[in-house]
Parts: C-alpha cells; sequence; structure tokens
C-alpha cells in the first residue's frame, strides 16, 4: 500500500517520529484503593495508545483494503506490517526493552491486538506477535533467539508457529520429531494447518526430541508450504511438511517447554483480545442498524426484542473484555493470579461471546446479514475461526474444571434448603 501525508494523523507519527507506544507512566498504571485488592484500570498512556491505533486501523485497514487483500496472493500488506511495527511500535509493545522491545507490556499488546481484531486487519499477526515473538522471548539467551527477534520486532521478517495449534498446549500432542543433538537438527513430520504459515519468512517449530521438547528456527524456503483453503480468508493457513528440513535449535529441554507454554498463554491473551475487538465493532455496527432500519414507520431498536437482544450483546462484550484483560494482567504479572487459570477462563469466554455475537448480528441485519457483501459475512467467519484457534470454548472449559474443582479434594456436600 502507497505512502502519503494524508494517511498520518497527529496520533499516528511518520517515520522518524517517536513511536505510538507508552511513555513510562507518571502514574502506576494499577491503581489500589486497599493495597491488598489491587484494581486495574487502562492508564492515559494506554488510552493514548488505543486512540492512536484506531485512527490507524480506520485509514488503513477499512472494508475495502481487507477485501482487496484477501484477494492478492500473500494476503497482506508488507509494506504496512512494516509499518506497524517500525513507526508504531505496535509488534513489540510486550518485548523487554533489552531486548529490543517497548518493554511496555501484554496489557498495552491486548489493546493492540483488540484494534486490530476491531478491523479485521490483515496481516501474520498471529504467527509473529501472538506465537513467535513470545516464544523467543521467554527462550534462554542464544544466536539463533538474537538474530531473530529483532528483525521479527520491526516488521522486517515475519514468522509462524509450527505446533498443535487447535488445543491446548500439551506437549505430547506435537506431530514433528526432531533428531540429532547440538544446534542444529532434522525434523520430520507435517502439520495440516498452519496460521500465517504461507506468509512466514521463517518457521518455529515446536518438536519432540530425545530429551523431551525441542524449539527449532527453519528458514521457510527449506519446508514444503501448502496454502490452504480457509474459512476466514483474513487469516491463511497452510499445510507445512519438514521432512528432511534443518533447523536451528533456539532452545531444548526445560527450556523449550517454558517458552512454548508462554507463547501459547500469550496467543490466548491476544486472541481472547481480538475477539472481543470483532464483537464490540459487530456490536457497534449492529446498535448503528438498528437505530436506522425502519419497520412499520419505526426504527427497529425501538422493539423491546430488538433492544433486549442489543442489551444481551453488550453485557456479553463487557463480560468477554473484563476476562481478556485480567488474563493480560495476569500473565504480565503472575503474583496476582494463576496466569493459566486466567488464560483459560478467557478463551472460553471470548470464544463463546465473539460467535454468539457475530451471528446475533447476521440475524439482526436481516436478509442483507446474510450477503456476502455485508462486512458481518467476513467478521462472522473470523469469529468462527478464532473459536477453533488453540482450544475450543469446551476445551477450556475442561481445564477450568481441573485447575478449580478437581483441585478442592475430598470436599464435604454443599448443604441445600430442606425446607
Amino acid at each position: 500500500m502507497a505512502e502519503n501525508d494524508d494517511d498520518k494523523t497527529p496520533s499516528v507519527p511518520a517515520s522518524g517520529d517517536e513511536p505510538v507506544r507508552p511513555a513510562v507512566p507518571e502514574e502506576p498504571t494499577v491503581q489500589a484503593t486497599v493495597p491488598s485488592t489491587p484494581e486495574f484500570d487502562f492508564s492515559a498512556e494506554q488510552n493514548e495508545l488505543r486512540t492512536g491505533l484506531r485512527r490507524f486501523v480506520e485509514r488503513q485497514s477499512d472494508e475495502a483494503t481487507v477485501r482487496r487483500l484477501i484477494e492478492t496472493d500473500l494476503g497482506y500488506d508488507r509494506a504496512l506490517w512494516g509499518r506497524l511495527g517500525s513507526e508504531l511500535g505496535a509488534l513489540a509493545l510486550a518485548v523487554p526493552e533489552d531486548l529490543g522491545g517497548a518493554g511496555a507490556g501484554l496489557v498495552d499488546q491486548a489493546i493492540a491486538a483488540e484494534e486490530l481484531g476491531a478491523a479485521l486487519f490483515c496481516g501474520p499477526l498471529l504467527g509473529t506477535v501472538g506465537l513467535a515473538i513470545p516464544a523467543l522471548v521467554a527462550a534462554p539467551a542464544g544466536p539463533v533467539r538474537d538474530e531473530l527477534l529483532p528483525a521479527l520486532a520491526e516488521g522486517t521478517r515475519t514468522a509462524a508457529f509450527v505446533g498443535a495449534l487447535f488445543a491446548p498446549y500439551d506437549p505430547s500432542a506435537t506431530t514433528i520429531a526432531s533428531s540429532g543433538a547440538g544446534e542444529r537438527t532434522t525434523l520430520s513430520g507435517t502439520v495440516e494447518q498452519v496460521p500465517d504459515a504461507g506468509a512466514a519468512d521463517v518457521l518455529l517449530v515446536a518438536a519432540s526430541g530425545p530429551d523431551g521438547p525441542v524449539l527449532v528456527a527453519v528458514e521457510s524456503a527449506d519446508a514444503r508450504i501448502t496454502v490452504r483453503g480457509s474459512l476466514d480468508l483474513t487469516r491463511r493457513h497452510a499445510r507445512v511438511d519438514l521432512d528432511g528440513a534443518q533447523g536451528r535449535v533456539v532452545a531444548s529441554g526445560a527450556g523449550a517447554d517454558r517458552a512454548i507454554r508462554h507463547a501459547y498463554a500469550v496467543a490466548g491473551v491476544l486472541l481472547a483480545a481480538e475477539q472481543v475487538g470483532i464483537a464490540q465493532h459487530l456490536l457497534d455496527i449492529t446498535v448503528a442498524y438498528a437505530k436506522e432500519r425502519l419497520q412499520f414507520g419505526r426504527p427497529i431498536g425501538s422493539f423491546q426484542a430488538v433492544k433486549h437482544r442489543c442489551a444481551d450483546m453488550l453485557v456479553a462484550v463487557e463480560h468477554a473484555r473484563s476476562t481478556a484483560y485480567h488474563a493480560a494482567w495476569a500473565v504480565q504479572d503472575p503474583s496476582l493470579d494463576d496466569p493459566e487459570l486466567a488464560v483459560a477462563i478467557a478463551q472460553s469466554t471470548c470464544s463463546e461471546a465473539c460467535y454468539r455475537i457475530a451471528a446475533d448480528a447476521i440475524q439482526m441485519h436481516g436478509g442483507i446479514g446474510f450477503t456476502w457483501e455485508h462486512q458481518a459475512h467476513l467478521y462472522y467467519k473470523r469469529a468462527i475461526a478464532d473459536a477453533a484457534l488453540l482450544g475450543s470454548a469446551e476445551a477450556y472449559r475442561e481445564v477450568v474444571s481441573s485447575r478449580v474443582l478437581d483441585a478442592l479434594g475430598d470436599v464435604r456436600a454443599p448443604v441445600v434448603a430442606t425446607g
């Protein structure tokens, strides 16, 4: 996409200016009215970040642009992706400063994911920002990590994460084997559906080795990648065949397990935030439509059935947003809550809320909502695809129950009223 001065707003600086990223806040982002019970609220810098990104995507990722990009071979605008990393600094908000990032934190990254999701921004966000960058950040220091991380954070290279991405993290579920020891290894195996693999410069592969999990970096040119059809045209999937592919070992054993586990947690948070953005956008356009669409000489929004359905959508969006940002807060600072439990609650809540709101938005728009020409169609398909990524809502409810109910052990039966 060509750049021009009209694309730049006061909140989205041009190249060379300071990037839109939260400065070191003057006030604590976590305000505690009672020392033992901290409460979360967005800081002024985080609100400024949200405003800047919203203006950026309004100009650069409108519906016409999204429809144009999904028809291209690559599926996204590489120059625009570079601007997202170099000018806005939006790809490395959660990367520590000593590793070349903004050091702003996962809550800030979740804000970016929500705004980009609301605009159906086309680009390898899940593969690069959601999975690859967090895995490298959590991996032990080494030459491969130090080489890849700056390029991914700046947007000059892109990545995809090759692993079992349709279920919660399970080290035993990997279908990729690693043989050999040392800095290089040979891989074997195939993964059928890998988000963003078709547009990736490098693949981060979660493999199993003789001593446990192995995280391996493979140049995409050394693997056989076949782009597959996908329900969601704004996020492409590909089949990745790694038989005989040579890769560089990023981490192994406990270090690899820690890095992959962290990547799944961060991806879960950012996917939940993206679902919140999608749900909020669908609620906004549905309410606007209900105000202007007339039936029997009255706006359909004046009928109780429509009012109540919009109110239910609002409650679901707010509920989902609370769980998504709580999960971001917990992963950013594990002393606040159990990160794995918080992510599981967010994933189960946001997947279901986003899908239901998308389905309701289609229904509330009447016949036009079912047509390919209406934007609700694009959002509906992203909502369905997102609900399957990293595991279904049902799978995460199982995680919640195992960590809460099973942990109770042998407890007495609850007391019930008898009279």
